[in-house]
C-alpha cells in the first residue's frame, strides 16, 4: 500500500473534491466550517453553499492543506495553515494573535482506508513539511473523549495529537487546546 503525502496545490483540486463527496460521507462542509464566519445556523447550510466557499478560497490561492494518497487515489485530508486566518477559531477559542502559529483544524481519513494507521502516516507528514517550512510551533483542537463516532473527530482525535507530542497548552473538558513546538 504506498502511500504519499503533498501540499494542496491548484494541480490537485479535483483531487480534494474526489476526497471530499459523497462516496467518502463528506459531501457537505468542503472544509468550510473555519471559514465562515459563525457556527450559527451552520448546521443548516447546504453543500453547494460549502463548496461555494471552498471555490472561493481556492480562486484566491488559499490551498489550505495536504492530501494523502494511498495506491495513488485521494484517500486523507488535513487543514493546516497559519492560525490567525481562521476567525472563528481564534474567537471561539479565545487565542491572541500570534502569526508565527500554525493551526492543524481538520482531519479526514476516507472511511473504506480508516484503521490501517494513515491519519497519523499524514499527521507525520503534515509535521516534517511544517518544520522543512520553517514553521515553529502547530496548534491542534481536538474534540475530548472515548468513542467518539467519526462525526466527532473532523478535528481529528485527541490520541493522535498526543501521540506526535502535542501536549495540553489550554485544557478544556470538551475541546483542549494542544501544541506543538517544532523547533
Amino acid at each position: 500500500m504506498p502511500i504519499a503525502i503533498h501540499r494542496f496545490d491548484p494541480a490537485r483540486r479535483a483531487d480534494f473534491f474526489r476526497l471530499h463527496s459523497a462516496a467518502h460521507e463528506a459531501g457537505w462542509c468542503f472544509c468550510a466550517a473555519w471559514w465562515v464566519e459563525t457556527w450559527e445556523g451552520f448546521g443548516e447550510r447546504r453543500a453547494e453553499q460549502n463548496r461555494a466557499v471552498r471555490e472561493a478560497l481556492l480562486d484566491r490561492g488559499e490551498y489550505d492543506g495536504y492530501l494523502l494518497y494511498v495506491d495513488g487515489d485521494p484517500a486523507g485530508w488535513c487543514q493546516a495553515g497559519p492560525r490567525d486566518r481562521l476567525i472563528k477559531l481564534a474567537r471561539q477559542f479565545d487565542l491572541a494573535p500570534d502569526p508565527a502559529v500554525w493551526a492543524i483544524t481538520c482531519f479526514l481519513i476516507a472511511p473504506a482506508r480508516r484503521g490501517r494507521g494513515l491519519a497519523a502516516a499524514l499527521l507525520d507528514g503534515v509535521l516534517a513539511d511544517l518544520r522543512g517550512r520553517g514553521v515553529r510551533r502547530v496548534e491542534a483542537f481536538p474534540k475530548r473523549g472515548e468513542g467518539l463516532a467519526a462525526d466527532d473527530l473532523w478535528t481529528g482525535p485527541e490520541s493522535l495529537f498526543r501521540r506526535a507530542g502535542f501536549a495540553v497548552a489550554r485544557d478544556d473538558p470538551a475541546r483542549p487546546v494542544l501544541a506543538l513546538d517544532l523547533e
